[in-house]
């Protein structure tokens, strides 16, 4: 049976993304067959397909590091046939055939169950964005910051893992303040949860080691100089969740904040994260995100339509969360 995949090809030094059509003779290895019903658009994707960043390093490969959909069948003790299941991250999109394609065989310990408060639309609504926003949520909470303690800085407020980190936070209670290139959502910004939203330069440009205490913790995706000014206005025990490198990957900083202020940096990795760490992520995401403001900060498009939306993203010109119908 052949089913149609975006695909990652490699021709001379150049990287080419299309959709084709492939065969089931053609997935890779794994105990576990699944029917993809959606997959979803996250900024390692857009560098993925547009190989702007070495992401694949097998080819030909199906690019998409999420999917969501059922079990057609399975050897794995875990995993029957029916059970609705999700993946993010492991080898998807690298080394293993990722979610932009309507069959995938994949390893039964890289799935876990859906939970029964979403379906598969949803948790693709969240992907791999959502989730990584839950495990940024959890590290500050690992580090003791309560909503008393004072405001919560988001960067990147417009992006996937933004919007559902400001989401999450504020249906917590905390008080959270969402740094954008683009003021004009602001209002967007502030029906998700935000209390107050910044301007970005303010944070993009080098400044000081250490600045005045602004904010009780934060969750970064941009890095460089940002997630470095972060750091310095920060308040005493503070925790930082950092998951992205939009601006860069290097961190042009001082050690002051952390020998000074005690601030924590947790780093956040959701593709490796043990599947302990993974279900609770889930569990507490099925807990405390509120479906209507998922709704809301969705787009739906098709398998297609990721070869155009891509570049974009990277132009952060892409709002919310992006899902993708793969049999659209």
């Amino acid at each position: 049976m052949s089913f149609q995949a975006l695909q990652v090809s490699k021709v001379g030094d150049a990287l080419r993304a299309a959709i084709v059509q492939m065969d089931e003779t053609e997935l890779m290895p794994g105990d576990v067959d699944v029917r993809v019903e959606y997959s979803t658009l996250n900024y390692k994707d857009a560098l993925a397909v547009t190989g702007a960043a070495p992401i694949v390093q097998v080819f030909p490969l199906v690019a998409g590091i999420d999917l969501a959909g059922t079990v057609e069948r399975s050897t794995h003790p875990d995993f029957a046939p029916g059970d609705a299941v999700l993946l993010n991250g492991w080898a998807l999109s690298q080394t293993h055939h990722g979610g932009y394609a309507q069959r995938a065989r994949v390893r039964g310990e890289w799935l876990v169950k859906r939970p029964a408060a979403f379906d598969a639309q949803q948790a693709m609504a969240i992907g791999t964005a959502g989730y990584t926003a839950m495990l940024c949520v959890l590290a500050l909470e690992h580090g003791g910051v309560r909503p008393q303690d004072g405001e919560i800085l988001v960067t990147g407020a417009n992006g996937g893992v933004g919007s559902v980190a400001i989401a999450l936070l504020s249906r917590l209670g905390y008080q959270v303040v969402a740094s954008t290139g683009r003021l004009e959502d602001t209002e967007q910004l502030k029906a998700l949860g935000a209390s107050d939203v910044i301007d970005r330069h303010g944070l993009s440009a080098p400044g000081k080691p250490v600045g005045k205490p602004r904010w009780a913790g934060a969750v970064d995706s941009v890095g460089s100089h940002t997630l470095v000014n972060v750091l310095a206005q920060t308040a005493y025990r503070g925790t930082v969740a950092a998951c992205g490198l939009a601006q860069g990957s290097d961190l042009p900083g001082s050690v002051l904040p952390f020998i000074l202020r005690n601030i924590t940096l947790a780093g956040i990795d959701s593709v490796n994260a043990p599947q302990a760490v993974r279900e609770q992520a889930w569990q507490r995401l099925a807990r405390d995100l509120d479906p209507e403001l998922l709704h809301r900060m969705t787009t739906e498009v098709t398998l297609a339509q990721v070869l155009e939306l891509a570049p974009l993203m990277l132009k952060g010109q892409v709002r919310g969360r992006t899902v993708v119908d793969v049999n659209a």
